[in-house]
């Protein structure tokens, strides 16, 4: 089990390969499918060109994704007394940002994203070049990954609902284990092609 802490160096992700599993600590932010297009429309695409309704929100995710950690994830959250918790914390399938997420990373300086599923040669290539990895995340243990939530420390765009909302975190040991790396190995892609094969085996018998 490697011990990770946020912010994460660019040299602790190069150490990384597939099949490790992974205990992360620190602050980390949430983000689905709004999320990721809204950072893509009113930061990437705008090239410096930040709306200066957006700039703020900007300037908190340019701290907290560099060198850090984006979760696919739409949590059930409770306030009690005008504070956050998390009820349930089970990741989102990843692919569904996979036209969003090399950009996100690069233009972040993000090192690890979290999620089930995997994602595609896009996000591959990205970890390769920026120096990243894909986290898996326990799919179906959405109370239990919630109580590696220590903390809300933040919300960011709640007009966009509760579940795309940016949620900013403190965790304490949550678990993920590295099925895209940063040498451009994919435990996703292994399964795949080892499937196919297996699958042209049987139809041939």
């Amino acid at each position: 089990m490697r011990n990770l802490t946020v912010p994460i160096s660019e040299a602790a992700i190069r150490e990384l390969t597939v099949g490790e599993p992974v205990s992360l600590n620190g602050i980390i932010v949430t983000g689905r499918d709004t999320a990721h297009k809204y950072m893509i429309e009113n930061f990437i695409k705008t090239h410096g060109a930040i709306p200066a309704a957006e700039q703020a929100v900007y300037e908190e995710l340019q701290a907290l994704l560099h060198d850090g950690v984006i979760y696919h994830c739409g949590p059930v959250v409770q306030q009690n007394n005008g504070i956050w918790s998390f009820v349930a914390a089970g990741p989102t399938t990843s692919i569904r940002e996979e036209p969003y997420q090399a950009d996100v990373i690069g233009h972040f300086g993000v090192r690890a994203v979290i999620g089930k599923g995997g994602m595609g040669s896009k996000t591959l290539q990205a970890c390769q070049d920026h120096g990243a990895v894909y986290l898996h995340a326990i799919g179906g243990a959405a109370a239990l990954i919630a109580r590696s939530v220590k903390e809300v420390i933040a919300v960011h765009k709640m007009e966009f609902g509760v579940p795309e909302a940016f949620w900013v975190i403190r965790v304490e040991d949550f678990p993920a284990v590295v099925t895209m790396d940063s040498h451009g190995g994919s435990l996703h892609q292994q399964i795949k092609d080892q499937s196919a094969i297996r699958l042209a085996k049987l139809i041939k018998s």
